[in-house]
C-alpha cells in the first residue's frame, strides 16, 4: 500500500486548501493508499521562523516526508507565488527530500489569474528537491470551495470532476511506481 503525505501549506485554520486536500485524502483511501496528514500551521513558528533543523517537531515532519511514497503538496496563492509558511518548511528539510517521491502539487486562489504559481513558483522548488515525478499539478478557484461547519469541504461538480482526474494520475502513478521500488529495495 502506498504512503502518502498530504501537507497543507495553509495559515488558516478554516482553510479551502486544507478541506480541499482533505477532500482528496478520502478519495486516495479509497483506491488503497495509506494517507498521513500534514498541516504546516501546527508547527511551532519559532523552529520554522528559526530554522531550528534540531527541532523535534521539524524531525518529526522530515521523517513524514522520508516516509511516504507520494505527496500531495497544498498551498493557498498569495501574489502569484506559494505560502510562506510552506516555503519555512521546505527549506527546513534536507535538500533532496523528496528524491524519489511522486508528487501531486495544488493551489487554491481568488482567480484563475493564479493558476500559472503551480507551475512557476512550486515546480521548480519540487524539482530541485529531488521529485522523482511530479504529476500535473490543479488550481482551484476558492469560489468553487465550501467549507462546512465542521471543516468539511464541498467542491464545485466540474472542479471535484477534474481534482478526481488528477487525483487519480497520481494515484496511478504512486501505484506503478511502486512495484518497482520494491524490487529495487530487494535486489
Amino acid at each position: 500500500m502506498p504512503a502518502v503525505l498530504s501537507v497543507s501549506g495553509s495559515p488558516s485554520a478554516t482553510s479551502r486548501t486544507t478541506g480541499l486536500l482533505r477532500h482528496l485524502d478520502d478519495r486516495l483511501r479509497l483506491q488503497g493508499h495509506e494517507v498521513t496528514t500534514l498541516d504546516v500551521r501546527t508547527l511551532p513558528a519559532e523552529a520554522l521562523l528559526g530554522a531550528d533543523f534540531t527541532h523535534p517537531a521539524i524531525v518529526r515532519a522530515a521523517a513524514l516526508f522520508e516516509r511516504a511514497d507520494g505527496i500531495v503538496i497544498g498551498t493557498p496563492v498569495y501574489k502569484a507565488a506559494y505560502s510562506g509558511l510552506l516555503k519555512a518548511l521546505l527549506d527546513l528539510l534536507p535538500q533532496y527530500a523528496l528524491t524519489g517521491k511522486t508528487v501531486l502539487p495544488l493551489a487554491t486562489g481568488g482567480s484563475t489569474a493564479h493558476v500559472l504559481a503551480i507551475d512557476y513558483a512550486l515546480r521548480p522548488v519540487l524539482t530541485s528537491m529531488g521529485a522523482a515525478h511530479i504529476v500535473p499539478g490543479w488550481f482551484t478557484v476558492d469560489k468553487d470551495v465550501t467549507l462546512g461547519a465542521d471543516g468539511t469541504a464541498t467542491v464545485a461538480p466540474a472542479a471535484a470532476e477534474a481534482l478526481a482526474g488528477v487525483t487519480d494520475t497520481f494515484s496511478a502513478a504512486l501505484h506503478a511506481r511502486r512495484p518497482a521500488a520494491a524490487l529495487a529495495s530487494t535486489a
